[in-house]
């Protein structure tokens, strides 16, 4: 499992993390067909299926010989006629960010839990960033509901931490408040990701941490006995 924090802050016509995800895909190895060629289907429910979302990531795989790209919506109704087979067939599922309270939701209606949970046993690469990374942990800060950050207590929880995204941005006090719920018990301990780095997971442990971003780093962070906290920086292989 690949859990990341991709870049918000781009400059203008960069491709979407493209280190990150050749990182995700690569952890497919060389696929289960036999042929050299991996499966990798991108989820854009986050986004409302958006259009731009979509076009931004199949911009990445573009020329691509060695992928099957493919994209599962799911507006107005899925985009293939049987999801679970087409999700089990795939050698990656890359998850994009947007609303993680929106993504659960869908994916629950669509039955999708039990799904994703059998995709993983099977070994396909669980892959994400922003609410496609902290959907496989317990929760984490989410702008879902509105600009003001609020707890997210509602994930797959595959993996049995809280997750903080975008650990690094100035614009809204995400590390403090991600540090602030881990203190008071409403999360979990867990790892932060700064923009532009990831968390590879085998299993449930955390392998390594990896980044596309000089200076970037991971965080561990539990409570401490005196009711605050303790984070430890988690330097990552740059890629």
């Amino acid at each position: 499992m690949f859990a990341f924090s991709g870049v918000l802050n781009r400059p203008p016509g960069e491709k979407r993390d493209p280190a990150l995800v050749e990182y995700a895909v690569s952890l497919a190895g060389n696929g289960n067909k036999g042929d050299g060629n991996r499966r990798v289907c991108f989820i854009p429910t986050a986004t409302g299926d958006s259009p731009a979302a979509i076009e931004a990531v199949t911009e990445v795989f573009v020329g691509r010989t060695d992928v099957d790209f493919s994209v599962l919506t799911l507006f107005t109704q899925p985009s293939v006629p049987d999801v679970e087979a087409h999700l089990i067939a795939q050698d990656a599922l890359l998850v994009g960010g947007g609303s993680v309270v929106n993504l659960m939701a869908v994916w629950r209606a669509h039955g999708l839990v039990p799904v994703m949970r059998e995709c993983w046993e099977a070994g396909v690469v669980l892959a994400g960033w922003s609410a496609g990374s902290l959907c496989w942990h317990r929760g984490g800060p989410t702008d879902s509901f509105s600009d003001a950050l609020a707890v997210f207590t509602d994930g797959l929880g595959f993996l049995p931490y809280s997750n903080g995204v975008h650990d690094s941005l100035d614009d809204q006090p995400r590390r403090h408040v991600y540090r602030e719920y881990v203190a008071n018990g409403e999360l979990p301990a867990g790892y932060a990701t700064e923009d532009g780095v990831g968390l590879h997971y085998v299993g449930t442990e955390l392998h390594e941490a990896v980044a596309m971003r000089h200076g970037a780093q991971a965080w561990w962070v539990q409570p401490s006995p005196d009711g605050g906290y303790h984070d430890e920086p988690i330097a990552p292989r740059m890629l």
